[in-house]
């Protein structure tokens, strides 16, 4: 049996969790799942672990691991588990779950610790590998905030000690590249507790990059056939009803707020939510008008802002917050247009990427799932529209079965980093509910009317998480057309200082962002404060090069350039951003 990283992960939990039992006797446990880079465990226990604790638990796992005893799967009845599981208060609650479901139980054991689990596992303990914990923090049972709060210790696995190393490596690099961390080092963004929690201000030199991201994003998406637009970030309650949000969405949605619409005895009270979708009004602007086969396909983009109550504990930077800017797009098409439509995006997307770094490109099809809407025959053309796109593409993808959502299949796009780390952004998604719901029509060459596809299509994911996922993966070193500040002067002594104005305000009026360091530390300071703020280039400019008419550059990458005239340095500039 080939053994992966999700076994080690998984079984790793199992033993941490015995080394925690074996350690504090009378241990209450809850769950212990394998995640995306390692696992945690959830415990009850009189006393308040600590990192201080990790070097005894580690050594217990050690020895556990060293036994190399099996972990045996065996079926048992609902009877027989809670008899092993006798004094596990949280244990016997999700027995209780299970039982109610009528599901037949598996259960592994490894040496004296049984758990109810379907795994996957190791065969033995010491396939397991290495084992290091990482941190403990308070974690909810059953994620609500009514019940007991438990203590979450977090670990992770490699399958030797020089594999763990490397994790450790990677994650101390991860560490210096915290985009929380940058934000602030670098002035690029900054969230208060006064505005509120989730809630972002792009500072200067961070609102640069992002005029820089929607520039290029919108010059790109007239380029390809989209019409950009605005929509109001509120909506009245019956558009939510009718889009299904207020159903099937409603805690994610900030609450209502209540206005009185009308005056004297006309007056009524009528709800308004703030937008958690951007589709419910793409919709509206594609109900403007009538609507012919001739004027499909129609593609609506939008830089909208949207707002939804992410609850303390998901919040994290500029990754999970509650207002935050989609770069969203709704393509109305004909079933004849939707393979080229589904092709061209995935091409954009491919080449949107790519301009940001960004040439990996994992691609997961998402089908059918056994509780969906719409016609069966349309699910089948829409899922091989996506299939025919991603092989006309040459994209690798994996096929998810029946992990599409209830109106429509979708293809989802994950990029890798420059530590290796996959994130998704890219997103296709077919919709058969809205169109129905908001009785989307057009009149076809027959003289009938017919129901278009919708597609929901989202490249970059939003701009924070993306911005926040460019910080790390540069470590704040941005590319010279991404850089919020693509040059610096640097006046000698104050003496250049009109000098070096006059040479800023002739490469603004070419367009590249520029200050000058008008501070009165000497040249040597001044560099490696213009190197702390990861600037691409430095312009020196002293006496003998106002006198000689020239500057002397410095570049972030290759170090001193010498000296040149401004027109030169300018043309540099503008080569490179072509390149």
């Amino acid at each position: 049996m080939d053994i992966t990283d999700e076994m080690r992960r998984h079984s790793a939990a199992h033993l941490v969790a015995r080394a925690v039992c074996n350690l504090y006797p009378g241990t209450q446990t809850d769950i212990g799942p394998a995640t995306d880079d390692g696992f945690y465990y959830d415990f009850d226990l009189e006393h308040r672990l600590t990192p201080e604790d990790f070097p005894a638990i580690e050594k217990e796992v050690a020895r556990l691991i060293a036994l190399d005893e099996p972990f045996v799967q065996k079926t048992m009845t609902a009877d027989e588990v809670a008899a092993k599981l006798a004094g596990q208060k949280y244990k016997l609650e999700r027995l209780a779950d299970v039982k109610a479901s009528g599901e037949a139980i598996s259960t592994y054991t490894v040496g004296d610790y049984f758990e109810m689990c379907i795994g996957p596992h190791v065969e033995h303990s010491a396939q397991i590998g290495a084992v290091k914990l990482m941190k403990v923090a308070g974690s909810y049972y059953r994620g609500d905030e009514k019940n007991k709060m438990l203590q979450r210790v977090y670990g992770i696995v490699g399958k030797d000690q020089a594999e763990l190393d490397a994790k450790l490596a990677q994650i101390e690099e991860a560490k210096r590249r915290d985009h929380r961390v940058l934000g602030r080092q670098l002035g690029l963004f900054t969230i208060t507790d006064q505005v509120g929690p989730g809630l972002a201000h792009w500072l200067p030199r961070g609102a640069r990059v992002r005029v820089a991201i929607e520039d290029y994003w919108r010059r790109k998406h007239y380029e390809a056939g989209y019409e950009i637009v605005y929509t109001p970030h509120v909506g009245k309650s019956n558009l939510w009803e009718t889009s299904g949000h207020l159903s099937f969405y409603k805690d994610g949605m900030f609450p209502v707020m209540k206005v009185q619409e009308g005056e004297g005895s006309d007056a009524y009270v009528q709800d308004y939510y703030v937008k958690p979708m951007n589709c419910p009004f793409h919709i509206q602007c594609y109900q403007f008008e009538k609507r012919s086969y001739r004027d499909l396909p129609i593609r609506y983009a939008e830089l909208g802002t949207v707002y939804r109550y992410e609850k303390d504990g998901v919040r994290h930077g500029l990754f999970r917050v509650r207002g935050f800017t989609q770069d969203d797009a709704h393509i109305f098409c004909t079933p004849e247009q939707i393979v080229q439509e589904i092709k061209d995006t995935v091409e954009f997307a491919k080449k949107m990427l790519g301009k940001f770094g960004f040439h990996e490109i994992q691609a997961y099809l998402s089908t059918k799932p056994a509780k969906a809407v719409g016609d069966p025959a349309r699910w089948e053309q829409a899922t091989q529209s996506l299939r025919d796109a991603l092989d006309q593409e040459g994209m690798a993808y994996e096929v998810d079965e029946g992990g599409g959502a209830f109106y429509g299949p979708k293809i989802d796009m994950k990029i890798k980093d420059a530590l290796g780390r996959p994130w998704q952004l890219g997103t296709v998604q077919f919709d058969f509910n809205l169109p129905e719901r908001f009785n989307l029509t057009y009149v076809g060459a027959d003289g009938k009317e017919h129901q278009p596809y919708m597609v929901h299509r989202a490249l970059l994911g939003s701009i924070e998480r993306f911005f926040g996922i460019l910080i790390e993966h540069y470590a704040g070193a941005f590319p010279l057309w991404l850089a919020p500040e693509q040059v610096r002067v640097l006046p000698i002594t104050d003496k250049q200082l009109g000098y070096a104005r006059k040479i800023q305000a002739a490469l603004r009026a070419k367009g590249f962002r520029v200050e000058v360091d008008t501070g009165a530390e000497k040249l040597g300071a001044k560099i490696r404060n213009a190197q702390l703020w990861k600037t691409p280039y430095m312009v020196v400019v002293g006496g003998r090069d106002e006198a000689a008419e020239q500057i002397s550059v410095r570049s972030r990458a290759d170090g001193d350039l010498g000296a040149m005239k401004l027109d030169d340095f300018a043309a540099k500039l503008s080569a490179e951003l072509e390149a």
